[in-house]
């Protein structure tokens, strides 16, 4: 079985559509996708819908996080979406975004740099706008020369023009996602280049609180990062995962270029209540 288990469409910041997510994730071979977007549920139902036959979906989101001062990402899996105290999280992150997204475009226009709300707004269209849409600006204008390039510099998380948002204590994310019945693991943990990442005594916390598991494989982790991610794990009793973050074209990754062990699969739908994956009926 080949499985990805963090992906995103157009419902957050991605360039696919939830059905053009789902298709293409069959055209690459893959047998099981999670739709992840960030902080929202909105591309479940389309992706449900056009569900092509032999592949499963596994509904998920990808919750903005912080501690201490650091950002970082929680994927949740297989949770109920209609679930009230998670759902309302959600939503105050979402609304938070927005005007987090004008913040950053005052800031890079006060460094001289040419970019317009108008611009990143119609790079966004009806997605969850965030940095991805502004990195995406960027790029169209030459000042960077990729989306990470951006993430690595400008607007990372100690670049000039970073601004924070509302964002939920990871501790707090653990106890709603498992009060959701949904399974929670730690995105791209140790991913430096997209600037500061907690401790590793964090990630212990955590485990001690309830995660479920670790990203190791990402595309933003070398070798010896993964192989000290496995390490960590092992120790803490967590499950290992892999995943190729996908965005569509705004990122350099393709679907499955990184993947999760079926067994480890298998661990993540016996521990989720909340929901079940969705095994595909040719729609």
């Amino acid at each position: 079985m080949r499985i990805d288990l963090h992906t995103h469409s157009t419902a957050s910041d991605g360039t696919d559509t939830p059905a053009e997510l789902v298709r293409n994730a069959a055209a690459r071979g893959l047998d099981v996708v999670a739709l992840t977007d960030h902080d929202t549920v909105a591309g479940h139902a389309a992706a449900r819908a056009a569900l092509p036959e032999g592949l499963t979906l596994v509904t998920g989101a990808e919750l903005s996080c912080r501690l201490d001062g650091v950002s970082l990402h929680m994927l949740a899996y297989l949770f109920d979406p209609e679930e009230p105290e998670l759902a309302r999280e959600r939503e105050l992150v979402r609304d938070d975004r927005v005007p987090r997204a004008r913040g950053i475009v005052a800031k890079l226009q006060d460094l001289g740099i040419p970019v317009t709300w108008e611009q990143v707004a119609r790079i966004a269209g009806d997605g969850a706008v965030g940095r991805p849409h502004i990195a995406t600006a960027l790029v169209e204008l030459g000042v960077v020369g990729s989306v990470n390039d951006a993430f690595g510099s400008l607007l990372a998380s100690d670049g000039p023009a970073y601004v924070e948002k509302h964002e939920l204590d990871p501790f707090e994310a653990l106890r709603l996602i498992k009060g959701a019945g949904g399974v929670a693991v730690f995105a791209h943990p140790l991913a430096v280049k997209r600037g500061r990442c907690v401790p590793e005594s964090a990630i212990a916390a955590l485990a001690a609180a309830g995660l479920d598991g670790i990203e190791v494989d990402h595309m933003d982790h070398d070798a010896p990062t993964r192989a000290r991610l496995r390490g960590t794990a092992a120790d803490l009793g967590l499950l290992t995962t892999g995943s190729s973050d996908y965005h569509g074209s705004r990122k350099t990754c393709h679907l499955g270029e990184y993947t999760t062990d079926p067994e480890i699969y298998g661990e993540i739908v016996r521990r989720a209540t909340g929901a079940f994956p969705v095994p595909g009926a040719g729609g």
